[in-house]
C-alpha cells in the first residue's frame, strides 16, 4: 500500500536567527507560547484516568521504562513519575519542555525531558511502552511519510514485546477549520 501525500499546504513562519532564515512549521509556532495555557484546556482534565489506563497496560510493573513522545508540558510523564515509573519525555517545543522540567524540579521528580523531533529520534530497544497522547506528534504532520517516520522511530525504541498507546485527532479538522485563524487567536 503506497502512502498518499497530503494536498494541504504547510503553514510556515520565517524566523531570523543569527542572520539565517529558519522556517517554522505551524505546529512548532502553535506550541511556542501555549505552555502556560495548555494544562488549563478541557481535554487535559482526563490525565488521571488516562494514567490509570496506562498503569493497567503496564500491569503496574514500575520496572518497565516508558517513552512519552510529544510529551508537551509533561502531564502524563509527571503523573507516571509521581506513581513511581521511569519516564523519558521528548518534544519539539522548548517552551512546553521548560514547563515540564520546571514542574518536575518543583516536585523533585526524576524525568528525562529531551528536545527531539518525533520524526528524527533513536533510542534502540530501551522502552517497554511508548505513549503518544493528545496529538503529541502523529496527527500534526503534513504527510503520511512524516507520520510513518514517527512510527518507525517508536518501533525501534521499543523492546519486544512492547506497546504503543496513541490517540489521534480527526483528520478532517483542518479541512473545516483554518489552522491559521486558530494560531492568530492564541
Amino acid at each position: 500500500m503506497q502512502a498518499r501525500k497530503s494536498a494541504k499546504p504547510a503553514i510556515k513562519r520565517v524566523l531570523i536567527e543569527s542572520g539565517k532564515k529558519i522556517m517554522k512549521q505551524w505546529y512548532e509556532e502553535l506550541f511556542d507560547n501555549y505552555a502556560d495555557n495548555y494544562d488549563q484546556e478541557g481535554y487535559t482534565s482526563g490525565t488521571l484516568g488516562e494514567v490509570d489506563f496506562i498503569e493497567k497496560e503496564l500491569d503496574y510493573d514500575k520496572n518497565k521504562l516508558i517513552l512519552d513522545v510529544g510529551c508537551g508540558t509533561g502531564r502524563h510523564s509527571l503523573e507516571l513519575a509521581r506513581r513511581g515509573y521511569s519516564v523519558t519525555g521528548i518534544d519539539l517545543s522548548e517552551s512546553m519542555l521548560e514547563k515540564a522540567i520546571k514542574t518536575a524540579a518543583e516536585e523533585k521528580l526524576k524525568i528525562d525531558f529531551i528536545k527531539k523531533d518525533a520524526r528524527n529520534f533513536y533510542f534502540e530497544t530501551q522502552f517497554y511502552l511508548s505513549i503518544m497522547l493528545c496529538e503529541g506528534a502523529f496527527p500534526l504532520m503534513e504527510t503520511d511519510e512524516m507520520n510513518f517516520s514517527i512510527l518507525k522511530n517508536i518501533y525501534a525504541s521499543l523492546k519486544s514485546p512492547g506497546k504503543l498507546i496513541l490517540t489521534t485527532c480527526n483528520g478532517l479538522f483542518p479541512l473545516f477549520h483554518s489552522v491559521k485563524d486558530f494560531l492568530n487567536a492564541t
